[in-house]
């Protein structure tokens, strides 16, 4: 559905043509103004009539319409047509999920797509109506806008990310250990696939975000340069920090698994040196009792006792030495 539909003229929101098809003839007969229509997951048949009425590519309204789509900048001969992947930490469940911005950049005209939840343009659209100064740059001003607003976010995200991290970290390097190791590794696991989420959002947009930062690119104000090359220096400090807790994340796995390969190493130990224990009275009791006649020993008043002191004096004695070697 068409959440919002406003025409700008110098920087500051006008009064104009509720129908949109009227606004923009009336945008383009001024040569100084702008149509910004923002739609929400709209349906093939709301967006036809906006699609028709701007000339949007059908290729790129195909992928507007079907989302799920990589970042990426595509340029098509009446639009410039951009895809970015805002993402949303939730920290009721600790679990971070992606949307979907398609922006169409053409004459005078500016159509944005939402699908999800995450990053609604409410707040973009009223930071720039507060900023006459940048809205003045036209439909640029709200690429820079809403691509600076979702860079933003993406380092806040990162930042939770790393609390998380930091919490997870110190239950698996806890001196007592973690006493369910199945659950850990599920944790450290559901963690990666966060960020492996998070990094199909950032990653790709680099490519977009260098294009549009150097100059001749088409529907794209000459002097936004240096503004997307801000967004891009943010960009690539929020890629760099999502490498780093991929690459902890593999650390913290490795690290866990080491640990529960210790602490089977010492289960082994300990039963090994239960059973070298248990295998010395049971050898001498084996021996003396075969139903053999003649054996040395067996007339003797004290065999009983002796044999008797003799299993446990060997058994203590196994069990100093393991407990000087730390098997016990």
């Amino acid at each position: 559905m068409i959440v919002d539909c406003g025409i700008y003229r110098d920087g500051r929101r006008t009064e104009g043509p509720a129908d949109f098809s009227d606004a923009l003839d009336e945008a383009r007969a001024t040569g100084d103004a702008f149509v910004w229509i923002g739609l929400h997951e709209p349906t093939e048949k709301e967006f036809d009539l906006v699609s028709s009425e701007f000339a949007l590519h059908p290729l790129a309204v195909e992928d507007a319409l079907r989302a799920h789509q990589r970042p990426k900048l595509e340029i098509y001969d009446d639009s410039l047509f951009v895809v970015i992947k805002p993402v949303v930490y939730e920290p009721k469940s600790d679990t971070v999920s992606a949307g979907e911005l398609m922006l169409f950049i053409g004459d005078s005209f500016v159509v944005t797509v939402r699908h999800g939840e995450g990053a609604p343009l409410a707040a973009v659209r009223s930071r720039l109506e507060a900023e006459p100064e940048v809205l003045r740059h036209g439909p640029t001003s709200v690429l820079y806008a809403v691509s600076d607003a979702v860079v933003d976010h993406y380092i806040e995200v990162a930042a939770e990310l790393q609390i998380d991290l930091e919490e997870l970290e110190a239950q698996v390097f806890a001196p007592t250990g973690s006493a369910d190791s199945k659950n850990t590794a599920a944790s450290i696991y559901t963690f990666k696939r966060q960020v492996l989420e998070f990094r199909r959002a950032t990653n790709p947009l680099g490519a977009p975000m260098a294009r549009l930062s150097s100059a001749g690119v088409p529907f794209v104000d000459d002097g936004s340069q240096p503004f997307f090359r801000d967004v891009n220096d943010h960009l690539t400090r929020a890629v760099e920090h999502v490498e780093g807790l991929d690459r902890l994340l593999s650390d913290i796995l490795s690290a866990h698994l080491a640990q529960v390969g210790v602490r089977q190493n010492d289960d082994m130990r300990k039963i090994s040196a239960w059973a070298a224990m248990a295998a010395v009275p049971t050898m001498v009791a084996g021996i003396y009792g075969m139903n053999f006649e003649h054996m040395p020993e067996l007339d003797w008043v004290w065999t009983y006792p002796a044999v008797i002191v003799l299993m446990g004096v060997a058994v203590a004695g196994l069990y100093r030495l393991f407990k000087r070697r730390g098997w016990m």
